[in-house]
């Protein structure tokens, strides 16, 4: 009895070997893969508004301090914009306006945009985001446009600025943006945060047609000069009859007295 109870245990023993084998050479399922999800493109970041320094005014100093604006930074020191600004900030009473894009503004840029620029194809680049003139948020609303800026105005370097409510847009012919907030306002200077760069259409619309020229003034004719105008005859005035016969009457007085006079003279020499 106890020979069958250790050979039905050792058969039991084997077979549960046996199904061991089998499920540890079988095959590992294939993991599940997570759906490909498109990486979401991070908003720009908000503008942080750098409270008013001591001390002379330094726009780079003030864009380092607020953040994400190397890249407009670097421009401006190779441009020696930085050092302008800083002159005319602190040795005169011109107020200025800087729209300065964010580094995300110029990622979006095609590769290689800044760098097919010459220098003075960046400098102009600089001015185009920089105006002569200090003006506050409020100020967008009642701004004459097209805006002027430190490359010029108008033609292919208008920079046009509108407002919708409290937004405040602006449009170069090549780019639309918007003002995302104030990193800076001392009432002397404004930096506003912009985030796309501002692309004037003399650098970057070359291709399209210049703005239609200014149509030409009417001709005036002359008119014809005036001919002299001939003096009016005067016509002798006449004699009337009665004094003609006065006339006749006194010559014929005038005869009888040489006659009388000549007898005279005649009677004398004899």
């Amino acid at each position: 009895m106890k020979l069958q109870q250790s050979a039905f245990s050792l058969s039991l023993l084997i077979l549960f070997i046996c199904c061991t084998k089998t499920v540890s050479l079988s095959p590992a399922a294939a993991p599940v893969q997570a759906p490909t999800v498109a990486p979401v493109q991070a908003p720009p970041p908000p503008a942080a508004q750098v409270p008013v320094l001591p001390g002379p005014i330094n726009v780079v100093n003030i864009l380092e301090r607020a953040g994400h604006y190397s890249l407009f930074v670097r421009l401006l020191k190779a441009t020696q914009s930085d050092t302008e600004l800083t002159v005319e900030l602190n040795h005169t009473h011109n107020g200025i306006t800087i729209f300065a894009p964010t580094d995300g503004a110029f990622s979006g840029l095609k590769v290689g945009t800044l760098n097919s620029l010459s220098d003075g194809d960046k400098v102009k680049l600089v001015k185009f985001h920089i105006s002569p003139i200090y003006i506050s948020p409020s100020q967008f609303q009642t701004v004459s446009n097209p805006l002027k800026t430190q490359a010029g105005k108008g033609g292919r370097m208008a920079l046009n600025v509108t407002t919708t409510g409290s937004a405040v847009n602006i449009t170069t012919g090549v780019i639309n943006t918007t003002i995302s907030g104030t990193i800076y306002n001392d009432n002397q200077l404004a930096i506003y945060q912009i985030d796309q760069v501002l692309l004037p259409m003399e650098l970057f619309a070359p291709n399209l047609p210049p703005a239609p020229a200014p149509a030409p003034a009417p001709l005036v004719v002359a008119p014809p000069p005036e001919k002299p105008k001939k003096a009016p005859v005067v016509e002798s005035p006449t004699v009337p009859i009665d004094d003609v016969s006065g006339v006749a009457s006194f010559g014929v007085h005038k005869i009888e007295v040489i006659l009388a006079v000549g007898v005279v003279a005649a009677m004398f020499s004899l």
